[in-house]
């Protein structure tokens, strides 16, 4: 902040609501409220693609199976964000719908390791087809680098928001 000849403080060109917030933050707030409802409502839609009897909560799990190949179960709560008791659950519900197995782990004979089934790939596979084809329907007047900007974006929020 600087001062002008007035003696009064100022934020250069940002503008500062009563409760002290830049209108910029507040934007974003909303922006990210909208998209994060959206999103909640959307995950349940893919996880009932995937099996109707699906969490939605597991669609997250199973994309991060997907992407990544065999995971500790561990590994996946800490990803996820849920407590053992919630990922012990989960799981168990995903094995017996036949989606994931639970393997040993060739690097720790003790742990188990957790992978998607033939079973749960397909399936993940087709909902995640279906939805990046309607993403490009949604966005098919965006330009190119501007998706990726998207993307570049979204990572970069997802890594501080890890932490």
């Amino acid at each position: 902040m600087h001062e002008d000849g007035n003696g009064d403080a100022h934020r250069g060109a940002q503008e500062m609501t009563p409760s002290g917030a830049d209108q910029e933050f507040l934007a974003l707030e909303r922006e990210l409220t909208v998209l994060l409802r959206r999103a909640r409502a959307s995950q349940g839609e893919m996880a009932r693609e995937v099996h109707p009897d699906l969490e939605s909560s597991a669609y997250g799990l199973l994309i991060r199976l997907d992407e990544c190949g065999g995971r500790r179960a561990t590994e996946l709560a800490a990803y996820i964000g849920v407590g053992k008791a919630t990922m012990s659950r989960q799981l168990r519900a995903l094995e017996e719908l036949g989606l994931i197995a639970r393997e040993p782990d060739p690097a720790d004979g003790r742990a188990w390791l957790v992978t998607l089934t033939e079973e749960g790939r397909g399936r993940v596979g087709k909902v995640r087809e279906a939805r990046r084809a309607r993403y490009v329907r949604q966005l098919a007047h965006w330009d190119r680098t501007e998706v990726a900007e998207l993307a570049r974006l979204l990572n970069q929020l997802n890594g501080v928001m890890e932490k």
